[in-house]
């Protein structure tokens, strides 16, 4: 006969042992960051009650509305403000074009938008408050589990060249950080802000990129190629692109930059070969809940 909670002691183990080495990795970047003084407990908006959504996977029994639900065929759960105040969203890019390091001393893209991701979601877990992923079908939460959750989401590809924003799950009144390299079509980008600006979101638009993309120091005769080869283009003369090639690089660097201000957002631009420290600690700063 199975022991009262064995069940689920075997599953919470599962989840926990062994920890990816990604969580390891970003609990010591967080362990290196000094904060000063950590006080992220902070009442948000209000304890009021303002809409109800569906119940979502991960959402326990107790937090079920009984009451509204039993008047439907769908379980409702209450939303309150202070908790969508409390609560951060990643959105992290993972597509081919991530995948890209100009050295093997670089850390590919994807791999900094992760480990940036996820120590600043070890430090907010550490200050009380909810975390999770954009492409996560359950709502954001505290703790251990819910962090090797997003760790182990963060190291599976996407098979698409370039990502797009998701924000369906976004919370209203939450706060989101999208990580990207944002080298992709930035329409999609412009309307994940729209909508997250229509719910009250506020957040960072974090682009990382490989220094390489922004010397382009290439010469001569070069062939670019995606990273999932589905794209190629040959020059005899790569010095002749830098110059339209940085123009356009600034180009999309304003574009993002205004449009995450219209959307009450900020922009921030970090390298590869940039210690991510100093970005974790201007990320932590920058997603600081409006008193």
């Amino acid at each position: 006969m199975t022991p009262p909670g064995a069940h689920l002691r075997s599953r919470s183990e599962a989840l926990a042992q062994p920890l990816p080495p990604l969580l390891a990795e970003a609990e010591r970047l967080a362990a290196g960051v000094l904060l000063g003084e950590h006080g992220r407990r902070r009442p948000g908006h209000g304890d009021a009650f303002w809409q109800y959504r569906t119940a979502l996977p991960g959402d326990t029994a107790r937090s079920i509305d009984w009451r509204r639900s039993a008047r439907s065929d769908q379980h409702f759960v209450q939303e309150k403000e202070w908790q969508a105040a409390q609560s951060v969203v990643f959105w992290v890019d993972r597509s081919a074009a991530m995948r890209f390091a100009s050295s093997p001393d670089l850390a590919e893209k994807s791999d900094r938008a992760a480990l940036l991701a996820l120590a600043l979601a070890v430090l907010l877990v550490r200050g009380g408050e909810r975390v999770g992923l954009s492409d996560l079908p359950t709502p954001p939460a505290r703790g251990t589990l819910q962090l090797a959750r997003i760790a182990r989401a963060l190291q599976a590809p996407a098979a698409q060249d370039y990502g797009a924003p998701s924000v369906a799950t976004l919370p209203r009144h939450s706060r989101a950080l999208f990580l990207s390299d944002f080298m992709g079509d930035p329409a999609p980008v412009q309307a994940a802000l729209a909508k997250a600006a229509e719910r009250g979101v506020k957040g960072v638009l974090l682009q990382v990129l490989d220094p390489s993309e922004e010397a382009f120091p290439f010469h001569g005769r070069t062939i670019f190629e995606s990273m999932s080869g589905s794209l190629r283009h040959e020059t005899r003369r790569a010095d002749d692109l830098r110059a339209r090639y940085q123009d356009r690089l600034a180009d999309r660097k304003a574009t993002l930059q205004s449009m995450a201000q219209a959307a009450g957002w900020r922009y921030h631009l970090h390298h590869t070969d940039d210690a991510p420290a100093t970005a974790l600690l201007w990320l932590f700063h920058a997603l600081e809940p409006q008193r």
